[in-house]
């Protein structure tokens, strides 16, 4: 098969194999986009610099006497590092199509996650922590979580943003830290601690927001 070469000719693109310059297609089919940097919001995936990235902050000032920028934090899709760039108006990014698939979580050994396809439980295959993200400590056996894959390839593990889990290990409640607003340290079934509220007891099941790791609300009451 032959190998489409592309190289960028400011906006657009221009493709070795049909001969075409365009900013959105060309007659193979060959569909690109490139994006402003005031077209970037949170969520956004794109390609700078031959690096796949997603938006995770975004703010864009104007400032009196110079030119406007994008001030972003972003994450390397690649290897999970997160940095902080400001874009400016002279750079271009290249849009970059995402492909999902549901895969099933099985286990963890050693940093080692280990996921198969859904509905093909001895198609297993293992990804690093690093792209899962912060989910990763929060993940029971058999949970059901989206790969997000470029190029054939899984650069990025997302998870619901809400899971329920239950409390493995919790102090009483009138040991509760009340420096932490009248919290207390508990640990969940997967090994993962959490603050939750003092009400909180051992047995109990409650939802976390995998994205920041905090308490959410008590979904069910220890019947023990």
């Amino acid at each position: 098969m032959d190998i489409v070469k592309i190289k960028f000719i400011r906006d657009a693109h221009f493709c070795s194999q049909s001969g075409c310059v365009s900013k959105l297609t060309c007659p193979l089919g060959q569909k690109w986009h490139m994006l402003s940097y005031n077209e970037l919001k949170i969520g956004t995936m794109f390609k700078f610099e031959g690096t796949p990235y997603e938006v995770l902050d975004y703010e864009f000032l104007r400032m009196q006497q110079r030119k406007p920028v994008a001030k972003t934090r972003i994450k390397n899709l690649l290897t999970g590092q997160v940095i902080e760039r400001n874009f400016h108006q002279n750079e271009s990014l290249e849009s970059i199509e995402i492909d999902r698939q549901e895969i099933v979580y099985l286990y963890n050994n050693r940093g080692e996650f280990w996921f198969c396809e859904k509905g093909n439980p001895k198609n297993r295959f293992k990804l690093e922590e690093s792209k899962i993200g912060p989910a990763a400590k929060f993940l029971k056996s058999n949970s059901e979580v989206t790969a997000v894959k470029l190029d054939d390839q899984i650069i990025s593990v997302k998870a619901p943003i809400k899971i329920d889990l239950k409390i493995t290990e919790a102090p009483p409640g009138e040991r509760g830290n009340t420096a932490q607003g009248g919290s207390k340290l508990a640990t969940v079934e997967t090994g993962a601690q959490v603050y939750v509220p003092l009400f909180v007891n051992t047995g109990d099941v409650i939802r976390v927001n995998t994205e920041t790791g905090q308490y959410v609300e008590r979904m069910e009451k220890s019947k023990e």
